[in-house]
C-alpha cells in the first residue's frame, strides 16, 4: 500500500516523500469530492526524447502531449506491461506512438510529411487538429507474452489528443474523466547563451464515488426542459465542482516549475483536503536491444535478409531512441 500525506500549505511536507518535480507522476485523491488521479510535469526527459529526432516545433509538440497522456495512463497500471499510445491519421503528422514499459520507462517518435507540414504551416493549418486530420487514435494495454491485449479505438475527426482521451474514457471505460494538456517551449539563459527546452504537464482527474449510481450518466434527456451536460457527464453536485475547480488551470500552471504538481493540487482542493502518494519517475529508455531485433531478422525469408544487406551488412536503426545496428549476413545462414 503507497503512503500517501495530505498536501497543506505547509511547503517543507509538500517534498517529504521527494517525489514532486519534473518526470514524476504524482497520484492524488480528493476524498470529500470522490475524486482520484494523477498529475505529471514533463522537463529534461522531453528534452531528450525530443532534440533526439530534431522535430520541427508542431511535430514537437504533438509528440509532447501524446506522452503526457501516456505516462497519466500508464503508470497506472499495477502489473508488469505495457501502454501504447498509437495514432493512425491522413494529417501532416500521420503517425505519433508513445509507449510506456513498467515501472518507469518511456519512449516516443513521431512520423510525418515534411512537404505537407511546411504547407500547413505556410496556410496558417499548423494546429494539433490539423496536423492529425482524420484517423484512429489507439490506446492498448499490453500484458505481456500468453496474456490477452485490451484495446480502446477513438476516432479522430479534427479532434486534438486533449479530446480524444475525454472519449476514450467517456466511450471505453465508462468513467467520468477530465483531463487537461499543456506544452510549451521556454527559452532560458545558460552558460553560452540561452537554450531552448521543452516542458509538458498534465492532470486527470476520475470521479470514483461508492455508490456506482452516482456516476451514471442519463440515457436520455428528461424532456421537461431541464439542462444537460452535453457530455454526458454525470450531475453529482461533487463532480460538477470538480470540473468547475480544473477549469480554473492555466495552461501555465502545469507547466510552470516553480508552481510544482502539489502546490497546484493545494490551490485546486486545499478546501477538501487533497493527498498524495509516493510518485512514480519516468525516464527515456528504449526498450531495444541487439538480440530483439535479431530475433526479428530471423524470421526473414533467404531473399528479405539478401534485400536488406547494403555494403556487406544489415544496419537497422531503432525508430525511438535512433540506435543503429549493423549485422553480418552470415549470421542469419544461407
Amino acid at each position: 500500500m503507497l503512503e500517501s500525506v495530505e498536501v497543506t500549505d505547509r511547503y517543507p511536507q509538500l517534498g517529504e516523500f521527494d517525489f514532486a518535480g519534473d518526470d514524476h507522476v504524482v497520484p492524488f485523491s480528493v476524498e470529500g469530492l470522490d475524486v482520484r488521479g494523477r498529475i505529471v510535469q514533463l522537463g529534461p526527459l522531453l528534452d531528450d526524447i525530443l532534440e533526439r529526432h530534431d522535430y520541427p516545433e508542431p511535430v514537437a509538440r504533438l509528440l509532447a502531449e501524446a506522452c503526457v497522456v501516456t505516462v497519466l495512463l500508464g503508470t497506472s497500471l499495477k502489473f508488469e506491461g505495457k501502454f501504447i499510445l498509437q495514432t493512425r491519421t491522413d494529417g501532416p503528422v500521420d503517425m505519433l506512438v508513445a509507449d510506456f514499459t513498467t515501472p518507469h520507462s518511456l519512449r516516443a517518435y513521431a512520423r510525418f510529411d515534411a512537404e505537407r507540414l511546411q504547407q500547413a504551416v505556410e496556410a496558417g493549418r499548423a494546429g494539433p487538429k490539423d496536423l492529425l486530420g482524420d484517423g484512429v487514435l489507439a490506446l492498448t494495454i499490453d500484458q505481456g507474452q500468453h496474456m490477452q491485449r485490451y484495446q480502446g479505438i477513438v476516432q479522430l475527426e479534427g479532434t486534438s489528443l486533449e479530446e480524444a482521451a475525454l472519449t476514450y474514457f467517456r466511450q471505453s471505460e465508462q468513467i467520468p474523466t477530465d483531463v487537461k494538456l499543456s506544452v510549451a517551449k521556454l527559452v532560458l539563459p545558460g552558460e553560452g547563451g540561452s537554450r531552448e527546452h521543452w516542458r509538458a504537464g498534465g492532470i486527470l482527474a476520475q470521479f470514483l464515488p461508492e455508490a456506482p449510481e452516482r456516476m451514471r450518466v442519463p440515457d436520455l434527456h428528461g424532456g421537461d426542459g431541464d439542462e444537460r451536460d452535453p457530455d454526458g457527464a454525470p450531475e453529482d453536485d461533487a463532480w460538477q465542482e470538480l470540473v468547475a475547480l480544473t477549469g480554473t488551470i492555466e495552461p501555465t500552471e502545469l507547466i510552470d516549475p516553480t508552481v510544482g504538481a502539489e502546490r497546484l493540487l493545494y490551490r485546486l482542493f486545499h478546501e477538501h483536503g487533497v493527498r498524495v502518494f509516493e510518485g512514480v519517475r519516468v525516464a527515456d529508455e528504449c526498450s531495444c536491444s541487439r538480440d530483439k531485433i535479431k530475433g526479428i531478422l530471423q524470421g526473414f525469408t533467404a531473399e528479405e535478409i539478401t534485400d536488406s544487406v547494403e555494403d556487406g551488412a544489415i544496419r537497422v536503426n531503432c525508430e525511438f531512441c535512433s540506435k543503429s545496428y549493423e549485422f553480418d549476413p552470415a549470421e542469419f545462414g544461407e
